[in-house]
């Protein structure tokens, strides 16, 4: 296998000035096909091992990873979702049918009590996302009471009754999820005016401030946020950004002249398969992560119009790779194997979102379990950790870190007539004083040789891991489960200003150094 021209790297590890918002790692579950029930939660009468119905072994899993924050429960559930179908006993719960995902009847048997139970025991931080689309404004106000106020009401003597003394003190809050498209097919103009009304409902109580989060654009809708952000940046803390990683699209996006988007269907484009593709499709992949940067840049510029000093974080609360359903799955689950093509695209997207970490406060891929992207995919008792699970794995020291400048010398990866930039990178200062360094070659064909010079400090130590594999379409499954994983390092050496290493072809390979 050839290799590229050598690269260079510059990290400057005395001028960082941005936090990594160890939200940036987080994660989404959607009340979508395998994801919640038969995944996450198999109630308390299952012979799974569980605590209080949620699944033990994916808890111990996820604990791993250190999942900061999880998004619940939509996605394009969430606008039709009605809280109080989700409380009390399991018999008297409504049940509805998912019309977004499968036309299943959802039971409500997983609600408010049952997700912070899992984000207990998940030691992470919940993010709820409210009902705009079909809901009203007293619905979401009561949610919000029921959730967090401690002093007596109607709504707090619900929630006793239904046997928590004490308020979940939930912090982060979504109003509204794709308003533009499955949340109600609204103008941006519309659905500015309808956030300015939902969040003012949205009571903070006692010491607990609620951190509110807008419903964003769709990729490069950069016509929503320049009218979110005009009209209504005062009343948010962040904006959500939805931007899935996949070469076919079924959506066909039409601008109006007012600037607005509307979406339809074409249920005759296929996304491609998870597990079944060239080079081609790789590159495709590659290109569509790295696209993120763009989207995060351009949608940045139009927030400091209106927020030069950042204070409203950009949130990307879904993001990941999308193909077709695996053959012979219910198409409305969105039940997918994850390869070696999607660690390396996730670890592109994730140092974009590093390296914006001025704007960017928080990311959660789609999902956790059984979804697209997920780290965990299970079938009955059996269960087995994705490739995407070591990639989070892998770059968890970037959490809570400095964001550390660099300066990048390589060569391209090209394909055809089409190029993209050859290594993508991102590092940081941990807690610990370390030097922390993830590098992604998108490359299959070609390895290269890095310099990394860290100014200024004299190497001491420097030791790593790395995921890669024989093959890009190389997957983990129940019976091969660690082909793709998280192996140590050897191709990295200390020398007096930094390292040297040999990246190879289609690898992620990160770096702590001492």
């Amino acid at each position: 296998m050839s290799k590229l021209r050598p690269a260079k790297i510059t990290v400057n590890a005395d001028l960082g000035v941005h936090i990594i918002d160890k939200n940036i790692y987080g994660h989404f579950a959607e009340h979508l096909g395998r994801c919640i029930y038969d995944g996450i939660f198999v109630g308390k009468d299952s012979p799974i091992p569980n605590d209080e119905g949620v699944r033990i072994d994916i808890v111990d899993a996820l604990r791993k990873i250190k999942i900061p924050i999880l998004r619940w429960p939509g996605g394009c559930f969430a606008d039709e979702y009605h809280w109080k179908d989700g409380i009390g006993l399991a018999s008297d719960r409504k049940k509805m049918i998912n019309t977004h995902w499968g036309g299943v009847v959802e039971d409500n048997s997983f609600g408010t009590h049952e997700f912070f139970r899992l984000c207990e025991l998940l030691e992470t931080e919940p993010y709820v996302c409210g009902n705009v689309g079909s809901g009203t404004v007293q619905e979401m106000s009561e949610w919000i009471e029921y959730m967090n106020f401690e002093g007596e009401s109607s709504m707090t003597n619900l929630r006793r009754a239904n046997g928590a003394q004490k308020p979940f003190d939930l912090r982060y809050f979504g109003v509204g999820n794709e308003n533009w498209g499955c949340g109600g097919n609204m103008r941006a103009e519309y659905y500015a005016d309808l956030y300015r009304q939902f969040a003012t409902y949205c009571r903070n109580y006692g010491e607990n401030i609620l951190y509110k989060v807008a419903a964003g654009p769709r990729g490069d809708n950069y016509h929503w946020t320049e009218v979110m952000m005009r009209e209504a940046a005062h009343l948010m803390d962040g904006i959500g950004l939805h931007y899935y990683t996949r070469v076919g699209d079924k959506v066909v996006t039409r601008t109006q002249p007012d600037g607005n988007e509307i979406y339809l269907r074409d249920n005759d484009q296929s996304r491609g398969s998870a597990t079944e593709f060239g080079e081609n499709e790789w590159f495709g992949i590659m290109d569509a992560a790295w696209f993120t940067d763009e989207l995060v840049r351009k949608h940045s510029t139009i927030m400091d119009k209106y927020d030069s000093d950042k204070k409203v974080g950009l949130l990307v609360d879904e993001w990941g790779t999308w193909f077709d359903n695996e053959p012979g799955t219910n198409p409305g689950f969105l039940y997918q194997q994850n390869t070696l093509r999607d660690v390396v695209s996730a670890a592109i997207s994730l140092n974009v979102f590093n390296n914006h970490a001025d704007r960017v406060r928080m990311a959660n891929i789609a999902q956790t379990v059984n979804v697209l992207q997920a780290m965990v995919l299970t079938e009955g008792e059996k269960m087995v950790l994705t490739p995407t699970f070591h990639i989070f794995d892998q770059f968890s020291p970037h959490q809570d870190a400095t964001l550390l400048p660099i300066c990048l010398d390589a060569e391209d990866y090209t394909h055809g007539e089409k190029a993209m930039p050859g290594l993508s990178v991102s590092a940081s200062k941990t807690k610990e004083g370390d030097v922390f360094i993830t590098i992604a070659n998108p490359n299959p064909n070609s390895g290269v040789d890095v310099t990394i010079d860290i100014r200024p400090c004299a190497v001491k130590t420097v030791t790593g891991n790395i995921i890669t594999s024989g093959k890009m379409q190389d997957y983990n499954d129940f019976d091969s489960p660690a082909k793709v994983c998280l192996e140590n390092f050897a191709g990295a050496k200390p020398t007096p200003t930094g390292v040297q290493a040999m990246i190879p072809a289609m690898s992620v390979v990160a770096m702590k150094v001492k």
